[in-house]
């Protein structure tokens, strides 16, 4: 059994269009749409697509994506039980249903989560390693922090198999096992927007689980259209801080004292590069 579940925000257009793609699938079983209390007329118009199979959700107010997902992934459960569930933004574009069947069958005793080959223009997303302490610290150093990012990153050489073990998949579409879903009580809903897949990891990691991408399966996504559609620049930067400092203080169990230099580095880093952009948005 396999359900998706995607979450919307004044982004119904671009729903829509991932909803035509997939809406005629027959390997997916259930499809949830979390309409995280949309400010526009998303809701009316994705309303239209109520049916059986499809289910549209409606939040009261904006949870945040993690608790989107968790709602979305718990009515999944509730209706087909023991299954596999994808995640995936709505701006995502899926080349056939045989793609689901392949991340699918990828699941195994050991892998619990899995992801494709992202294409974000001319870039290819794939797995990353779990950050340490040290890494979240200097991934807020002025200049440097985006060489150092790229640390974090496997070679080429990592994905010339058909499936490569990763600590950490990308969070615009994969898929995960219930059951582990389940054991480790779904998503962190303290972060609102950003790191909900580095702390998946941390906690599949916890139980021993592993993550993988199934390098056969290739998925075209329009990268953060919707959180650039939402958010300005400084803002998307400041709830991306704030879930950072959580990840490193409750998982990364983050001394007072490294928690004093993310925010030394922050304020630093905001100052030097966001100073002009808040300037030009006000």
């Amino acid at each position: 059994m396999l359900g998706i579940v995607i979450v919307n925000y004044n982004d119904a257009k671009t729903t829509k269009r991932l909803l035509d793609n997939i809406k005629d699938y027959q390997i997916l079983d259930k499809i949830v749409v979390v309409d995280n209390n949309s400010t526009d007329n998303s809701l009316k118009e994705l309303k239209k697509y109520n049916k059986k199979k499809i289910e549209i959700i409606e939040n009261k107010k904006n949870l945040g994506y993690a608790a989107a997902l968790n709602i979305g992934a718990k009515k999944v459960v509730e209706e087909l039980g023991k299954c596999h569930i994808i995640f995936s933004n709505s701006d995502v574009i899926i080349n056939g249903e045989d793609s689901l069947l392949e991340l699918s069958k990828t699941i195994s005793k050991k892998i619990k989560v899995v992801g494709p080959t992202i294409v974000e223009g001319t870039n290819l997303n794939r797995g990353w390693k779990l950050p340490s302490i040290r890494d979240e610290i200097r991934a807020n150093v002025p200049i440097l922090s985006r060489r150092w990012n790229k640390e974090l990153l496997y070679g080429e050489e990592h994905y010339e198999k058909d499936i490569s073990i990763v600590d950490v998949v990308s969070g615009c579409f994969f898929l995960v096992d219930s059951k582990a879903l389940e054991a480790v009580k779904f998503f962190d809903e303290k972060t609102f927007l950003y790191y909900e897949e580095n702390i998946l990891a941390a906690k599949m990691k916890k139980k021993g689980y592993e993550e993988a991408v199934c390098n056969k399966v290739v998925i075209l996504h329009d990268h953060a259209k919707t959180i650039d559609k939402n958010y300005n620049s400084l803002k998307k930067y400041n709830i991306l801080k704030n879930s950072q400092e959580y990840f490193a203080k409750e998982y990364l169990k983050a001394s007072e004292k490294d928690l004093k230099k993310i925010k030394k580095y922050r304020k630093l880093y905001t100052l030097l590069k966001y100073r002009k952009v808040e300037e030009e948005e006000k």
